[in-house]
């Protein structure tokens, strides 16, 4: 679904590369979680992704990105649209109309999709994301989350194969973080549709993600399942990333000699290890 060969890009008013000779393969149906310190070029991946570098942001662009089988090189963002559907940050910089049924509406509208068509679009694009109640409100009537939703509801109107989303929980609570990961992940498991998300809460990727990939300085340092890329304690304390707790517990634990199995991603995980290593001591 995504293939990247030997990409880098150096923005115009900028002498380093922000990405330096990225090669990545993401197949259909992936949940892929993309992490790293700040200024590792997670946000500029994400934008060679939809296409607006290297169309709208322009600099030194070398190598290759094909999504759903298209270059984005010799495809512009409206053709690209039809297969990536891009969330960004924030959401208020996203939102262009007053009233939620008329933002869903407004990316359908400008690739000129037919009217009765963009009203079942509406209705299952509410209904994918759990905001159906939503419809008729006024985007300033919503919080963070409930607007974080309506962007993803945008998008997938598109009815798009790829969802890319660049830290869309960093405004939000825990429980609104959480909505946000838990509609992505029905989205991936009842729709199929292959989703990157760019997020800094590394505990939330390590639970619903199967794929992570670890950037620093514009290269990628991890790309595996998302256990064995955790695993790697001093890779990611090196840069700064923050594991889990539980990784870390486990790791310490190891450390030790006091634990030698597979390192725990959630707290289920992590009571089923100490309750192992106690027993073990308690021999």
């Amino acid at each position: 679904m995504i293939n990247i060969k030997g990409l880098s890009f150096i923005y115009n008013d900028t002498k380093e590369p922000a990405l330096n000779n990225i090669n990545i393969q993401i197949n259909e149906g992936e949940f892929v979680g993309i992490a790293g310190p700040t200024g590792a070029g997670k946000s500029t991946l994400t934008l060679c992704l939809n296409g607006v570098i290297p169309h709208f942001l322009h600099g030194d662009f070398y190598g290759e990105v094909k999504v759903d089988g298209k270059d984005t090189v010799d495809n512009g963002c409206a053709k690209i649209a039809y297969s990536v559907g891009s969330v960004f940050q924030d959401p208020e910089a996203q939102i262009v109309s007053t009233g939620v049924e008329d933002e869903i509406a407004f990316g359908l509208e400008n690739l000129n999709i037919p009217r009765i068509e963009i009203a079942q679009r509406i209705k299952e694009s509410l209904e994918m994301t759990g905001i159906s109640e939503l419809r008729h409100y006024s985007t300033s009537q919503l919080s963070g989350g409930q607007k974080q939703r309506v962007a993803i509801a945008s998008a997938i109107a598109l009815r798009p194969k790829i969802l890319v989303l660049d830290e869309p929980t960093s405004e939000l609570d825990p429980k609104g973080s959480l909505d946000i990961f838990n509609t992505l992940r029905r989205l991936n498991q009842e729709y199929n549709i292959t989703i990157v998300v760019v997020e800094q809460k590394i505990q939330l990727l390590s639970e619903y993600c199967s794929r992570l990939v670890i950037m620093e300085k514009g290269n990628i340092l991890l790309d595996g399942a998302t256990r064995s890329v955790l695993a790697d304690q001093e890779t990611l304390q090196r840069i700064g990333v923050s594991a889990p707790p539980v990784t870390r517990l486990a790791y310490m634990l190891k450390k030790q000699g006091l634990y030698q199995g597979e390192f725990p991603i959630n707290v289920d995980e992590a009571h089923l290890m100490v309750s192992k290593v106690l027993h073990e001591k308690c021999k």
